[in-house]
C-alpha cells in the first residue's frame, strides 16, 4: 500500500512560522513521523510539499498512476481558495482522501474555518497538530483494508 502525503504552501516553515499555532517540530521532523508510521502501518508513505498550486495539482494528478493508494493532505492557504485543488482531488472515486490542518481551522480567524477542498476529500482531522497525519494514515489503511 502506497499513501501520498501532500503539503502546500510555507508547511515547510515547519518550526519556524508562528510557532504558538503550529508548534516548534520542523517539516523534517514531520516526515520522520510520517516514515515511522507508515512502516508501522506495513506501507510505503511518500511525502511531497510544495509553495506552488500548480505543483501540487500535478502531484495529484500523478498519482491517479502511480499506485497511490490513499491521500494525506494539508492544502496550507490553499484550502479556503482553490477550486483547482478541489477539483483535482475531486477526480478520484477510488482512493481514500483526508484533508489535514495541524491547527484547529474552525476556531481561528474567520477565513480558515472554511475550506473548499475538504468536500473532495473523505475526512478532515483539524486541530490535532502533527499526529493529525497519522490519524490520517491510519485511516486510510483501515479503508485500505476494508477492500
Amino acid at each position: 500500500m502506497k499513501i501520498l502525503v501532500i503539503n502546500g504552501p510555507n508547511l515547510n516553515f515547519l518550526g519556524i512560522r508562528d510557532k504558538k499555532v503550529y508548534g516548534s517540530e520542523d517539516y523534517s521532523h514531520l516526515v520522520s513521523m510520517i516514515e515511522e508510521k507508515a512502516a508501522e502501518l506495513g506501507c510505503e508513505a511518500e511525502c511531497y510539499q510544495s509553495n506552488h498550486e500548480g505543483d501540487l495539482i500535478d502531484r495529484i494528478q500523478k498519482a491517479y498512476s502511480d499506485g497511490t493508494d490513499g491521500i494525506v493532505i494539508n492544502p496550507g492557504a490553499l484550502t479556503h481558495y482553490s477550486y483547482a485543488l478541489f477539483d483535482a482531488l475531486g477526480s478520484y472515486d477510488t482512493i481514500p482522501m483526508v484533508e489535514v490542518h495541524i491547527s484547529d481551522i474552525h476556531n481561528r480567524e474567520d477565513f480558515r474555518k472554511i475550506s473548499v477542498t475538504a468536500p473532495a476529500c473523505d475526512l478532515q482531522i483539524a486541530g490535532h497538530g502533527l499526529n493529525g497525519y497519522l490519524e490520517a494514515m491510519e485511516y486510510i489503511a483501515d479503508k485500505a483494508t476494508d477492500h
